[in-house]
């Protein structure tokens, strides 16, 4: 008979306060998501009202008035052909584009109208048999779904997170099976970590016993690096494919999907739904450079006169309470606490939001002066973070889905991060002038004998830039441009 066993644990675990968790959430959100995030606040908790006056205008963050709505140019219809690339799983870096232009008025910010692509996405959800928890997990994924429709965040640093925001431990396999959900979502593709799942999802929607439509399925599922690299001859061999023609039906089967699912929805509106509102509006006059934040979607907030009056009535009556008076004392007092930590929890977001941009406009002050590539400092995280004295991880909520409107266009925040690497004279610069150099000369090269990556690296050596081959072969990635096999033409 076994017997019972008793021992003593120690345990180290650190427990958050709501004000230190409001302020978390707080801080992730962009600008266009806060007017939304207040407005749910306010129907939740009745002490908590909008205040009816203006907010004064200050230098740093008043309101932004007499702004035309305005949007980018809509983005190019993107095919597979353009898209592929040598990695099988293709990085987040390749997905990515910049559709504003330099153009821009520095008085256009951009506003959403009608329904955004992320709306779309959200509709579903109350589609689903969700419980409550997979509920909040579905937001939280579509949350971090971008413009094209892909998944920027790995499955357990979700998980992480929405550990940390809650204080509840959720588990990595629960994030999976809420997010197989999100991934049959409306488009096909939504939800994808990579191209290549991104097309497996947009297959597995096709009927799969019509035998073009499987063979196109085996070919991105067991052979994707071939098909990127055109290989045919190696898929042939490793399907067992006995009919070129098969082969060829199904390419071009595969080339008729989507990579980028979410241009179906916003790209198609991109000029009245899938808007930019930036956070931050950076303006250089009388040779000064100063930002504000924009606070169109922060009205002032503050306690509800009727209630804090009830709470003190009854504080004065304690002894002559009945039940129902004592519940509703307890529920008041609760509603205040609450809209006092989310009030708080504004102003802190407001102050850490300032204080990060402060420091990168310090950083790069010489580039938002004019908006000169070469003129970008190489700046990662940690400099931020120690410039300001935040956690890097503050750093990096606050810099994403974040964005700058400034004299010369609208950019995301982590624009303004970038490597480092060394200038003919040996000084530190940014990599984004060595990776315009680059796309200099593949925009000049001759696309019968288009340059290899080692002869881009003695352009780059001639030219007194010191760089390794395969920092070379990256930095072409990042620009998103295929080897010179595949750029090559007949």
């Amino acid at each position: 008979m076994s017997g019972i066993n008793q021992s003593l644990q120690q345990k180290l675990q650190q427990r958050l306060s709501p004000l230190q968790i409001q302020i978390m959430k707080l801080i992730e959100i962009p600008a266009i998501q806060l007017e939304q995030r207040i407005k749910e606040e306010l129907e939740q908790n009745p002490v908590l009202e909008i205040d009816p006056v203006e907010k004064p205008d200050d230098s740093d963050d008043g309101p932004i008035d007499d702004i035309n709505s305005s949007a980018s140019e809509s983005p190019r219809e993107t095919s597979i052909e353009e898209y592929l690339r040598l990695e099988a799983d293709t990085p987040a870096y390749k997905l990515q584009s910049n559709n504003f232009s330099p153009d821009d008025q520095k008085d256009e910010v951009p506003v959403s109208e009608g329904m955004s692509f992320l709306e779309h996405l959200e509709e579903q959800i109350g589609l689903q048999s969700f419980t409550e928890e997979e509920e909040q997990i579905a937001h939280y994924i579509i949350g971090n779904i971008d413009e094209d429709g892909y998944l920027r965040r790995e499955v357990e640093q979700m998980a992480d997170d929405i550990s940390f925001a809650t204080n509840n431990d959720v588990e990595p396999d629960i994030i999976q099976r809420v997010l197989s959900v999100v991934q049959r979502f409306d488009p096909l593709g939504v939800g994808a970590r990579d191209l290549r799942e991104c097309l497996l999802l947009q297959l597995k929607g096709k009927n799969l016993q019509d035998p073009i439509n499987r063979l196109a399925y085996d070919v991105i599922d067991q052979c994707f690096e071939e098909f990127t690299k055109k290989h045919y001859d190696k898929i042939e061999k490793k399907l067992r494919i006995e009919d070129t023609e098969d082969l060829r039906d199904a390419v071009e089967e595969i080339l008729r999907l989507n990579p980028k699912p979410g241009s179906v929805y916003s790209g198609a509106i991109v000029k009245t739904s899938q808007a930019i509102v930036p956070d931050f509006i950076v303006e250089y006059e009388d040779n000064q450079l100063s930002f504000r934040l924009n606070r169109r979607s922060e009205p002032e907030l503050h306690l509800s006169r009727t209630y804090t009056e009830m709470l003190e009535e009854y504080s004065r009556n304690k002894n002559n309470q009945s039940n129902d008076q004592k519940e509703a004392v307890q529920f008041v007092r609760q509603k205040l606490d609450s809209a006092k930590w989310f009030i708080d929890a504004i102003k802190q977001r407001r102050n850490t939001l300032k204080l990060v941009m402060q420091a990168i406009m310090d950083y790069q002050g010489e580039y938002f002066i004019d908006g000169d590539d070469k003129k970008l400092r190489p700046m990662i995280l940690k400099d931020i973070a120690e410039k300001t004295n935040l956690d890097v991880s503050t750093i990096s909520r606050v810099t994403n889905s974040k964005y700058v409107q400034t004299p010369f266009g609208i950019y995301a925040l982590k624009y303004f991060f970038t490597e480092k690497a060394q200038s003919p004279e040996g000084d530190d610069i940014s990599s984004r002038e060595v990776k315009q150099i680059l796309q200099e000369s593949i925009d000049a090269e001759d696309k019968h004998k288009p340059l290899t990556d080692d002869r881009l690296t003695e352009i780059l050596q001639e030219k007194g830039y010191t760089i390794a081959r395969r920092t070379v072969a990256k930095y072409r990635e990042q620009l998103g441009v295929p080897v010179a096999r595949l750029r090559k033409i007949i």
